[in-house]
């Protein structure tokens, strides 16, 4: 069974408060892309899984969330054979982007299909906030607002139809740090959150534009100001807004314009600043999964 595990950009990133348990409080309007990485998975008669892909820094055992995600299951559901997993990774690794959610997801759809467990997508979700806080929304896909924890999720009307330019720089962000340094008492700008929702249900691109923010930026640029650069670089070449996606270190920038998009999409290549430069679209069909 070969799937796709679809990249997400943050259309709005706003933290509440830290709650007791160390958690940030978070209030989120998420939206997957055409980026993806790619799963092909087997049976095989042995029990245990196996896993190669593409990048020789990426782990194969149980510290990768592909093998969290698929051996969740296979216990609860005691699967005595195994599965083979070749994981072909192309959205941008510690990016702010869900790769490895994503794959996670993918990996619990896989097994789901393939040995019959015959679970529901939102019974799948109900599971995977186990194994990460972004995995039910990788199941779920399409607009979503976030809440809690990024685990409590409510679909929303799709984001109108544009292009997404996606700019990585050389740089690698553990959330950790962010969440870490970030002191949500002190975050001085919230963005909008409430606007860019009535942006969505207007189907005002924008509107949701014009309201976007990430109030992880506050610690994330200071530390790696070559992502305000890319930021402005996009605004200079024609996009609506462009923001920080996540954690970071990505960019991305939306543009109502085809044409505009790849003349912005060649200068920012042309200028190096990012190692990853991938012009695409955002996909809004939530809930099917290829």
């Amino acid at each position: 069974m070969r799937l796709r595990a679809l990249a997400k950009i943050n259309l709005g990133l706003d933290v509440v408060r830290k709650r007791e348990d160390g958690y940030h409080e978070v209030r989120m309007i998420m939206q997957t892309i055409n980026m993806y990485d790619q799963l092909e998975i087997d049976i095989k008669e042995e029990p245990g899984i196996s896993i190669t892909t593409n990048l020789p820094f990426i782990p194969t055992n149980e510290n990768n969330l592909v093998y969290k995600a698929a051996q969740l299951l296979m216990d609860e559901f005691k699967v005595k054979k195994g599965i083979t997993v070749d994981l072909q990774k192309f959205i941008p690794v510690a990016a702010g982007m869900a790769g490895g959610s994503s794959d996670a997801a993918a990996a619990m759809i896989g097994v789901n299909r393939l040995f019959g467990l015959g679970l529901t997508v939102r019974e799948l979700m109900e599971r995977s906030v186990k194994v990460g806080a972004d995995v039910p929304y990788c199941l779920l896909r399409g607009t979503a607002l976030a809440e809690g924890i990024g685990e409590k999720l409510r679909a929303l009307p799709p984001c109108p139809d544009c292009y997404v330019l996606i700019g990585k720089p050389p740089v690698s962000v553990s959330t950790k740090f962010v969440y870490e340094k970030l002191d949500a008492s002190e975050i001085a700008e919230h963005p909008e959150i409430d606007r860019m929702l009535e942006g969505l249900q207007w189907h005002n691109l924008n509107r949701i534009a014009e309201h976007m923010g990430n109030v992880l930026e506050s610690v994330t640029i200071p530390a790696y100001p070559v992502i305000e650069e890319i930021k402005q670089h996009m605004k200079d070449h024609g996009a609506v807004n462009a923001m920080m996606s996540g954690s970071g270190p990505t960019v991305f920038g939306l543009f109502d314009d085809k044409a505009t998009a790849e003349q912005a999409c060649e200068a920012l290549r042309e200028t190096k600043i990012a190692r990853t430069v991938f012009l695409t679209t955002v996909f809004n069909n939530g809930g099917r999964h290829r």
